[in-house]
């Protein structure tokens, strides 16, 4: 098979006969990121979302940033409240709001929220999370503030939940990231305010019925994410050697909680990294162990089954790094396209033998020969430009 068979220029004809090719319409479409702070995948994730929502029906957008702190976009994008530089500053973790793509999105999104009925959303699926994590204050007083009744005495005061929470930079110290011993996840104010958590949130169960549907969206968001990161904080205080382990696999589990909701607003565009997306366990080099886990994409799959489809995407050359020709990108590169679509299925029959790219770039996490098979299509660009300056998170 010729490589030039399995793929088409990437457009919004390829884009919607890639769609109809699978076998449902997904629910949440994944287009993964090879690296982030590429603009020119930013670029390209943009085209793809407008063609999305002019002619497929998508009216979300999701992205691997922090999940409360996308309320802020999403309230800009649907009301107009607030102004695009503050949004952008304030809506974002991860540095991701020095992004110019991201600007455009959330710009041209606001704009079509102006001319239409039927609104866009948008949704930050991370949890409030670097390498540390946040205080639950924002999470915790949130869902507590939602709830009503005589009840909520007998869980806890609010007095008493300011006190256990007590100042927020005590759980977000950057340093405990690399040290557990800085850690307050397992001391006793920490987990009282785990039983609290759960407890506020078996309440909303019971109190569901008399809110808004807006306000059961808000709540649910907050339980999961006090929850998740109550959680994160317990193993981030953990000195043993599965402590990396257990907290890249809980913030997995935590974007996948996040998308689950999401998907009740499909059809969506998720955008993260491939290494959250993906339907296979991921691995990444840390210090002198190899992590392993199951990443977002592979617990969401399992959840939506076929409503769930993912991109990866693939970059040719960047900077200095251009791909050897006996690597699924360097046999790309052979296309006569900049930008192309690729069935990865049919890829994976077509190439033989292919060696997996190596790159002195500790960020960009290229394609695994032995994984295309669980790879619904590749986005590739031929050549692409890293945008210099960005811390790399995330």
């Amino acid at each position: 098979m010729d490589i030039k068979d399995t793929a088409r220029p990437l457009d919004g004809v390829s884009i919607s006969a890639f769609l109809k090719s699978l076998p449902a319409k997904p629910l949440l479409l994944g287009l993964g990121e090879a690296r982030h702070f590429v603009q020119e995948l930013g670029e390209v994730r943009n085209e793809i979302f407008r063609h999305l929502v002019e002619h497929e029906g998508y009216r979300s957008f999701a992205i691997e940033s922090d999940c409360l702190m996308g309320l802020v976009v999403d309230d800009y994008i649907t009301t107009g409240n607030g102004t695009l530089d503050d949004v952008m500053e304030r809506g974002f973790s991860h540095n991701f709001g020095t992004s110019p793509a991201n600007r455009e999105l959330v710009r041209w999104m606001r704009t079509y929220n102006e001319d239409h009925a039927e609104k866009l959303r948008f949704f930050g699926f991370d949890g409030p999370l670097e390498y540390w994590a946040a205080s639950p204050r924002q999470a915790l007083t949130g869902l507590y503030d939602l709830l009503d009744g005589p009840l909520l005495g007998t869980v806890v005061t609010r007095e008493t939940l300011d006190t256990l929470l007590g100042p927020d930079d005590r759980w977000s110290n950057e340093a405990a990231a690399m040290d557990p011993s800085l850690s307050i996840g397992q001391s006793a104010d920490a987990q009282r305010l785990r039983l609290i958590a759960d407890d506020l949130v078996a309440l909303l169960d019971t109190q569901a019925p008399g809110l808004s549907a807006e306000d059961r969206e808000r709540a649910a968001l907050y339980g999961r994410t006090a929850v998740g990161l109550l959680r994160y904080h317990y193993w981030m205080a953990d000195a043993s050697p599965a402590r990396w382990t257990r907290l890249s696999a809980l913030r997995d589990a935590i974007m996948a909680a996040n998308l689950h909701a999401i998907a009740e607003h499909g059809p969506a565009l998720v955008f993260s990294s491939n290494l959250h997306l993906q339907r296979n366990k991921s691995f990444m080099s840390f210090g002198d162990q190899t992590l392993e886990w199951w990443s977002a994409g592979a617990i969401t799959g399992t959840q939506l089954g076929d409503r769930y489809a993912f991109l990866a995407s693939a970059l040719g050359t960047v900077g200095d790094d251009t791909p050897s020709p006996d690597t699924v990108e360097g046999i790309l590169s052979t296309l006569p396209w900049d930008h192309s679509l690729i069935d990865a299925r049919r890829l994976a029959e077509a190439v033989t033998k292919p060696t997996k790219r190596v790159s002195q770039d500790f960020a960009y996490f290229p394609l695994d020969p032995a994984q295309l098979d669980m790879i619904d299509g590749v986005v590739y660009l031929k050549q692409a430009v890293r945008l210099s300056g960005w811390p790399d998170r995330g």
